[in-house]
């Protein structure tokens, strides 16, 4: 059975995923959509040190200036998957983009093909008149989607609508959310949002200390900047204006940290309503949430 282990940025499913992989003879499948990309270590938080003892699937699988989407991730994770069944090993898929887990869990629709030229135009059309504004348009054509993401998500929203203008068809119309095509186990940690908070201030914090600033000066060396997908990364589109010199680190860290707590609220409200099981892991600990998820299973093979 496949176990799936998800839960806000910053609530440990790295740590969790890693210990648990060793116990078990597993290897981890991540579900983080900027984990993908080559050179963004520092800013996505990859499990470097993890990634050394456990074979990780999904990560520095694609360059800085390649699009990566929900579609193709669904469609490398099942090939993970089965390949992963094959060698007799347990697969772990461990991340909290929600929509990457419902592409794996659910299915997606064929979506129409990239439209670059389309897709340009509507991130000129966010940057001079905002995400709202775009937002707006999309609460007409798909209020369905519309109510799943933020309005200041613009990779999103760009996306949703490049799709409706393509096809005629709002973006949800390709989503599946029923039935799930995989037998699986879902584990949702989770904590009190004033433990999250401040793991989400000192993780940030952390990162500027490890050096991130460099690895994103590195990635507008490489023309990070133009880049349509992986530019749109909280923690790196916020300190690209300080990189350049034209905001302070302090304004740039406190954006970080506002749309990182942001985007936390949402993964908490898509994965309160998925009925996984809960783990407390502010209560018990990273290794007390392994055994808590050990547990289970042993419960399960004794029935």
């Amino acid at each position: 059975m496949l176990i799936v282990i998800g839960g806000a940025t910053g609530s440990g499913k790295s740590e969790v995923c890693c210990k648990l992989a060793k116990r078990i003879d597993g290897e981890i499948i991540s579900a983080d959509s900027m984990c993908v990309y080559r050179g963004m270590d520092i800013g996505t938080a990859k499990p470097l040190d993890c990634m050394k003892e456990v074979k990780h699937h999904l990560v520095d699988v694609v360059d800085v200036g390649d699009i990566f989407d929900a579609k193709l991730f669904e469609e490398m994770a099942l090939e993970a998957i089965r390949q992963l069944e094959e060698k007799g090993k347990t697969p772990i898929v461990c991340g909290g983009t929600y929509l990457y887990l419902q592409a794996l869990l659910f299915g997606m629709g064929e979506t129409p093909k990239p439209d670059w030229r389309l897709r340009e135009r509507l991130y000129s059309i966010a940057q001079e008149k905002g995400s709202q504004y775009l937002y707006q348009r999309l609460k007409v054509v798909d209020p369905v989607y519309a109510k799943k993401i933020s309005p200041r998500d613009t990779k999103r929203i760009v996306r949703a609508l490049e799709v409706f203008i393509n096809s005629g068809k709002p973006f949800s119309f390709f989503h599946r959310w029923e039935t799930p095509r995989l037998p699986f186990k879902g584990f949702y940690l989770k904590g009190s949002w004033e433990w999250l908070s401040k793991r989400i201030e000192e993780r940030a914090k952390r990162m500027v200390q490890l050096g991130l600033l460099e690895e994103i000066r590195r990635l507008l060396e490489m023309g990070f900047e133009n880049f349509l997908t992986s530019s749109q990364a909280i923690g790196y589109k916020e300190f690209i204006p300080c990189v350049k010199g034209e905001r302070e680190l302090a304004f740039c860290l406190e954006e970080m940290i506002k749309n990182t707590k942001e985007y936390a609220k949402r993964q908490i409200r898509w994965f309160r309503r998925q009925g996984w099981e809960e783990i407390e892991v502010d209560r018990l600990g990273i290794d007390g949430a392994v055994e808590k998820i050990l547990s289970y299973f042993s419960a399960t093979q004794n029935h």
